[in-house]
């Protein structure tokens, strides 16, 4: 699989007091970029909840390198490191020109709507993983 690219901005509502990004607005930036990179696929959250999946995050484990700061214009790469049957493992960083900012390694879990784990379907795995 190859890496997965979505730009995003930072604004005021990003920072603290500082105007560097707030630890916890780097957290949203990984979301959407999971959620670019899942879109780009042909996988979109509402259809996964009509068959009665949703996706979880089971952990995180983030590395600051860089502050982020207003007006900066990052890349949130993302990529699949490992699958199995219900869960991803991903890498993700954040970039500005180039320049390592924050990196990821968030395990995300497919789960049922009304509790438990779910298998991800055949189709959307091979999506995830070509030759899967």
């Amino acid at each position: 699989m190859t890496t997965h690219s979505h730009l995003v901005r930072i604004y005021y509502e990003d920072t603290d007091f500082s105007g560097n990004v707030y630890h916890a607005a780097y957290l949203k930036f990984f979301e959407r970029g999971r959620t670019e990179f899942l879109r780009d696929l042909g996988i979109h959250h509402h259809e996964l909840a009509e068959q009665g999946i949703a996706f979880a995050v089971r952990s995180m484990e983030l590395d600051f390198v860089a502050a982020a700061r207003i007006d900066d214009l990052l890349t949130v790469t993302t990529e699949v490191v490992e699958t199995s049957g219900v869960r991803l493992l991903l890498r993700q960083t954040l970039l500005r020109d180039d320049k390592l900012i924050t990196q990821a390694k968030v395990t995300v879990v497919a789960i049922k709507i009304t509790g438990g784990p779910a298998r991800l379907p055949a189709d959307l795995r091979a999506r995830l993983v070509p030759g899967a």
